[in-house]
C-alpha cells in the first residue's frame, strides 16, 4: 500500500509557521498540489511567493478562519486553483496559559473557539466538498477525502495552568472521533495527531524565557530529545495516504514516550 500523495490536493491551515508550515512544505516535497493558509499574509507571502519551481502546485490563502465565510471563501479559493480538495489538515491552533482561579480569564471560551470550533467548521464544510466530489467521479469504493487534526497531548496531562489548553486538545480529539463516525458512511476518513514537544517556534520562545525548559523536557522524555516538525509531518502524511486507508478515529501520539511516565506536573509543551 503506497503512502503517495502525489497528485492530491491538500489544504493545511496554521501554514505560515512552525508545524503548519512544515506539513504544507513537505506535501508540496511529496508531490500534492497543496493550498496554505492562515492569517499572517506577509509570512504566507514570504514562503509561497518564492517557491516559483512549484508555482503550479502552491497556492496561499490569508483571511479569520474563525469567520464562517472566510472558511467558505478558502474552499472556493482552492476549487478556484485545483478543482478539488482531497485532504484537510487542521494545523491552526492556539496555546495559552490560563489562571483556573480567575472567573474573568476568558482562554477556555478563546481556545474552544480557536482549536475546536475553527477546526469544527472547517472539516464540515471541507466534508461536504469531498462527497459531492465523489458522487461526480462515480468511484464507490475509494476514499472521498481525508481530515487530519492536531491535538496535544495535554488531552490527557493534568497541568494547572494549561487548562484552556487541556481541555480545547481534549475536545478536538473528540471530535475527530465523533466526526469520524459520522462521515465513514461516505468514505471520509478522520484522525488526528497528538503531540508533545515539537521544536515549534512557540517552543523556541518558550525556551528562551525558561533556559531550564529544554533540559525539564528532555529529562521527562524517554527519547531523550524534541521532536523537529519534519516527524509530525512525515505522520500526517500517512494518515493522508492511502496507506492508512483503513484507519479512521485514532489519535496517533507522537511524544518520545513522555505520555507512559506518570508525571502530573510537568507542563505538556
Amino acid at each position: 500500500m503506497s503512502f503517495s500523495i502525489a497528485g492530491k490536493t491538500a489544504v493545511v491551515t496554521g501554514a505560515a509557521n512552525g508545524i503548519g508550515l512544515a506539513i504544507a512544505r513537505h506535501f508540496v516535497d511529496n508531490g500534492a498540489n497543496v493550498m496554505f493558509a492562515d492569517m499572517d499574509e506577509n509570512r504566507l507571502a514570504d514562503e509561497c511567493g518564492g517557491a516559483k519551481e512549484n508555482s503550479e502546485t502552491i497556492r496561499y490563502f490569508c483571511g479569520d478562519l474563525r469567520e464562517k465565510l472566510t472558511i467558505a471563501n478558502l474552499l472556493s479559493a482552492t476549487i478556484d486553483a485545483f478543482d478539488r480538495v482531497d485532504i484537510l489538515v487542521n494545523a491552526s491552533r492556539q496555546i495559552m496559559t490560563s489562571d483556573p482561579l480567575d472567573p474573568d480569564d476568558d482562554s477556555v471560551a478563546l481556545l474552544l473557539q480557536q482549536n475546536l470550533v475553527t477546526t469544527l467548521r472547517l472539516s464540515q464544510l471541507f466534508a461536504k466538498r469531498m462527497i459531492k466530489q465523489s458522487v461526480e467521479d462515480g468511484h464507490d469504493d475509494r476514499q472521498a477525502g481525508s481530515i487530519i487534526n492536531l491535538s496535544s497531548i495535554a488531552a490527557r496531562r493534568t497541568t494547572a495552568n494549561l487548562l484552556a489548553y487541556s481541555v480545547a486538545s481534549a475536545a478536538v480529539d473528540q471530535a475527530t472521533r465523533s466526526l469520524a463516525v459520522a462521515f465513514a458512511p461516505y468514505r471520509i476518513r478522520v484522525n488526528a495527531v497528538a503531540f508533545g514537544s515539537v521544536m515549534s517556534n512557540s517552543l523556541k520562545g518558550a525556551m528562551k524565557d525558561d533556559t531550564d525548559m529544554r533540559a525539564d523536557i528532555i529529562g521527562h522524555t524517554p527519547l531523550s530529545r524534541i521532536a523537529s516538525p519534519s516527524e509530525v509531518a512525515d505522520t500526517v502524511q500517512f494518515l493522508a495516504s492511502d496507506g492508512a486507508g483503513f484507519m479512521t478515529g485514532q489519535i496517533l501520539t507522537i511524544d518520545g514516550g513522555r505520555t507512559l511516565l506518570d508525571v502530573v506536573d510537568r507542563a505538556a509543551h
